[in-house]
């Protein structure tokens, strides 16, 4: 006759599941996909604030930053793959270690220069076309409540905030391919963020820079300059977003009236 397990036995066998799908679950995140939300407005338009995406940790190989607080015993880069200019990446912030995701720029060796809020890479200018008024609301967005920040002013709330946007077209470094992505412009600046000095990429390490030019820290501030970013080194590369999975609009992810269901699955130029 069978027995029955007891109360104890329960326990354990229930520790034993939790305890294995957890290391499943950080498998899968450590080597395969890791969620991102999209906490900032530097993105804008291609990212919002409240996009859920899935980083592909495959794209680019693996380092010690692959692992949840940077645990892998990994010295440089397995399976490493070199990325494309136009790749939108997730990398970790090679000072404060924070998660940020911006558009690769500057591959290796190039030069890159803002003038005028254009790019000049290698001493060409990448080419601008102008795409219309990006406009959204001017109110709080996502859970920390940010305001946009806007083109035409202050608004007031309710309002609606401006931008200008342009289509860019970046040659990936690949043949003769390129990226085409919109770029959003808020104010002319005389210095930075789109004037700068000439940047060169050095060997093992990238360039990068916001979609939303005028308010993205990025490879254009120095480290430890007014929160840049500086030259990223490969290592602290995590992966590609290719693809937005779910996006909210909303303060919290139930408030289901917030959706925005047209960006389920939306493709990331």
């Amino acid at each position: 006759m069978a027995k029955a397990k007891g109360e104890g036995g329960g326990i354990v066998e229930t520790i034993k599941t939790v305890f294995w799908a957890l290391v499943i679950a950080g498998v899968f995140r450590t080597l395969f996909f890791q969620p991102f939300w999209i906490p900032s407005e530097s993105m804008k338009s291609s990212l919002l604030i409240g996009d859920f995406l899935f980083v592909n940790k495959m794209a680019y190989g693996y380092s010690k930053y692959s692992c949840p607080f940077a645990l892998c015993p990994i010295t440089g880069r397995l399976f490493a793959s070199e990325p494309e200019r136009g790749d939108v990446v997730v990398f970790r912030h090679p000072v404060t270690g924070d998660d940020f995701i911006k558009r690769l720029i500057g591959l290796p060796g190039d030069t890159v220069q803002m003038k005028d809020g254009r790019i000049i890479l290698n001493g060409t200018e990448v080419p601008q076309v102008a795409d219309g008024i990006f406009t959204e609301t001017f109110e709080p967005q996502g859970p920390m409540k940010n305001y946009p920040r806007c083109e035409n002013g202050a608004v007031g709330i309710g309002g609606t905030c401006q931008k200008s946007r342009s289509v860019e077209t970046l040659p990936t470094g690949t043949g003769d391919a390129t990226r085409a992505y919109p770029v959003l412009n808020i104010y002319d600046a005389p210095g930075l963020p789109d004037n700068s000095e000439t940047f060169t990429v050095p060997e093992g390490h990238y360039f990068f820079m916001g979609d939303n030019r005028d308010n993205s820290q990025d490879s254009r501030f120095r480290q430890g300059a007014q929160g840049g970013v500086g030259m990223v080194p490969a290592e602290y590369l995590i992966g590609r977003a290719d693809r937005v999975i779910f996006s909210s609009a909303g303060s919290r992810l139930w408030y289901f009236w917030t959706w925005r269901t047209d960006r389920f699955f939306h493709r990331i130029d």
